[in-house]
């Protein structure tokens, strides 16, 4: 229980950090985000060399990759309208993906329950682009993040990890 309490107490601190300094926020999670891609175009940058002399056609695919995961990297690097852009882009994904398969299993599926349950599919499908129409904002991403993280922070509170190895055994 300690380890959470521990856990959970850093994940608020961390939440209340993010929802108090929004840019920086969202600036070392592009930061991140652009590094790690940079660090993915490298790998497959060292693949397409190395894969030269097997097969020509893969290590060509690995260079086109690799540069446009290059290109990437450096353009999520420090730019916090390309987090926001990518996160809109995210919730839009989502949520039409939800609207879809709630719509398909309004036809699909038999049953009053089964009926209900694909109706608030559709409505968090909803729900999912009008979170993406306000990530385009950093100041609302930064919210979003923050209070998942105070969320989180907070159930990891009421979880007993003795229960938890008990249930798994």
């Amino acid at each position: 229980m300690q380890n959470n309490t521990l856990l959970g107490i850093l994940t608020i601190i961390l939440g209340l950090l993010v929802i108090t300094f929004p840019l920086f926020s969202i600036f070392t999670v592009s930061v991140l985000a652009g590094l790690g891609v940079i660090f993915i175009a490298i790998w497959l940058l060292s693949l397409s060399f190395g894969s030269w002399a097997l097969n020509k056609g893969v290590s060509i695919l690995y260079l086109l990759f690799g540069i446009m995961a290059l290109i990437l990297g450096l353009g999520l690097f420090g730019s916090i309208v390309a987090i926001s852009v990518l996160a809109s882009l995210w919730f839009y994904i989502g949520g039409f993906f939800l609207i879809i398969a709630g719509i398909m299993g309004l036809f699909a599926r038999e049953g009053t329950l089964n009926k209900g349950s694909n109706v608030i599919i559709i409505l968090l499908g909803i729900i999912y682009v009008l979170l993406g129409s306000w990530a385009w904002d950093p100041y609302f991403l930064a919210l979003i993040i923050g209070l998942s993280l105070i969320v989180d922070g907070i159930s990891l509170f009421f979880v007993n990890t003795s229960e938890k190895m008990e249930s798994e055994s």
